[in-house]
C-alpha cells in the first residue's frame, strides 16, 4: 500500500511541477495557441503541458515494473518506453513548429511497431502486427483529435487510466494496474492546470502520448486475457466513436480529414452551450453512467462481452448521429465555417 501511494504521489507531483514550468517555457518560446476559426478557446493559451505526463510516466513505469508484483518482461518495458519517447518527441517537435503529416505518422508507426514487436515476442502469431499497428496509430491520433477543449482529454485519461487499473488488478496484474493508475494520477495533476478556463493545453506531446499509453495498457491486458479487450474498449467508447465518425464523415464528403477543424461532436456542443465545462460533464456522464457499468458487465460476463461492446458502440453512434443532426438543424449557418 505504501509503495502504491508513493508511486501515485510521484506521478502527480512530477507532472504538477513540470506543467508549472511548461507554462513559463511556452510563454518564453511563443508556444501559444491563438483563438481562431478552427479553435474553441478565446484567449492565447500556452501548449505543451503534456510533457509533464510524459516525463512522469518515463520515471514511474520502470520503477513500477521493478517494484510491483507480476512485472512485465524487460523487453516489453523497453519497447513501451522507446515508443513513448518517439511519440513524445514527434509531438514536442510539432508543438514548437509544424511537423508534416508523413514524418509524424512515420514516427508513430515506428513507435507502435517497436512496442508491438516486444509484445508479440512472447509467442503470439505475427499476423497480429498489422492490427496492432492500426490500433496504436489510431489511438494516438484520435486522442489528439479529441484534445480540443479545456479539460476533456485530461478527464478521459483519468477515467480510462483508472478503469484499466481496476481491470488489471482484477486480472492479478499489480504492476500493470499501478502503471495505469499512475497515468490517471498524472492526468489528474495536469487537469488541475487544464480545467476550464485552461492555463495550458496538453499539446501534441501529451495527447499523442496519452493515446499511446491507453493503447499499450489495453494491449497488455489483452495479452493477459483476450476477454479483457472488450471492457477496455468500452472505457474508450466516447472518444473512439466521436473521433471515428467525424473522420469517416469528413472522408466521405471529400474533405481534408487531417486538417484542423471543429466538426467533432464535442466541439459542436461547446459552441452550442458556450461552455467547455458543460461538455466535459456530458462526456463524464456517458463514462460514469454507461461506459463504467457496461465495462463491468462485459468483464463479469466474458461470453457476452463482444455483444455488450457492440451494443455500447452502436448506442454511442446513435447518440452521436442524433445530437449532430439536431445541432446542424439548429445552426445550419455555422456548418459553413467548418468545412475545410
Amino acid at each position: 500500500m505504501l509503495m502504491t501511494i508513493g508511486w501515485l504521489l510521484a506521478a502527480f507531483l512530477i507532472t504538477a511541477l513540470l506543467v508549472r514550468g511548461a507554462i513559463g517555457y511556452a510563454h518564453r518560446r511563443g508556444m501559444l495557441d491563438l483563438p481562431g476559426q478552427r479553435r474553441s478557446h478565446r484567449l492565447p493559451t500556452p501548449r505543451g503541458g503534456g510533457v509533464g505526463i510524459v516525463i512522469a510516466m518515463l520515471v514511474c513505469l520502470p520503477g513500477v515494473s521493478w517494484s510491483a508484483p507480476a512485472a512485465w518482461p524487460a523487453s516489453v518495458l523497453a519497447g513501451l518506453l522507446a515508443a513513448l519517447v518517439l511519440v513524445a518527441l514527434a509531438g514536442w517537435w510539432d508543438d514548437h513548429r509544424s511537423l508534416p503529416i508523413l514524418p509524424r505518422l512515420g514516427a508513430q508507426l515506428l513507435a507502435v511497431g517497436l512496442f508491438s514487436l516486444s509484445l508479440l515476442a512472447g509467442g503470439l502469431p505475427w499476423w497480429w502486427l498489422p492490427l496492432l499497428l492500426l490500433g496504436g496509430a489510431w489511438s494516438i491520433n484520435l486522442h489528439n483529435f479529441m484534445d480540443g477543449i479545456d479539460g476533456l482529454l485530461a478527464q478521459q485519461a483519468i477515467f480510462v487510466g483508472g478503469g484499466l487499473a481496476v481491470l488489471a488488478w482484477a486480472a492479478n496484474q499489480p504492476a500493470l494496474a499501478l502503471a495505469a493508475a499512475c497515468l490517471a494520477a498524472s492526468a489528474l495533476a495536469f487537469g488541475c492546470f487544464n480545467r476550464p478556463p485552461a492555463r495550458i493545453f496538453m499539446g501534441d506531446v501529451g495527447s499523442g502520448s496519452v493515446g499511446l499509453l491507453v493503447f499499450a495498457f489495453s494491449a497488455m491486458l489483452w495479452r493477459v486475457d483476450s476477454a479483457l479487450l472488450w471492457p477496455a474498449l468500452i472505457l474508450s467508447s466516447a472518444f473512439a466513436v466521436d473521433a471515428s465518425l467525424t473522420l469517416l464523415t469528413r472522408m466521405g464528403r471529400g474533405r481534408r480529414w487531417y486538417s484542423a477543424h471543429r466538426e467533432h461532436l464535442y466541439q459542436w456542443l461547446a459552441r452550442r452551450a458556450d461552455s467547455h465545462a458543460w461538455v466535459d460533464v456530458a462526456y463524464l456522464g456517458w463514462n460514469l453512467l454507461v461506459a463504467a457499468p457496461l465495462a463491468w458487465l462485459a468483464w463479469s460476463h466474458p461470453r457476452a462481452a463482444l455483444a455488450i461492446t457492440m451494443g455500447v458502440y452502436a448506442g454511442a453512434a446513435i447518440v452521436w448521429l442524433y445530437l449532430k443532426r439536431r445541432l446542424l438543424r439548429r445552426h445550419p449557418s455555422k456548418s459553413l465555417h467548418v468545412t475545410a
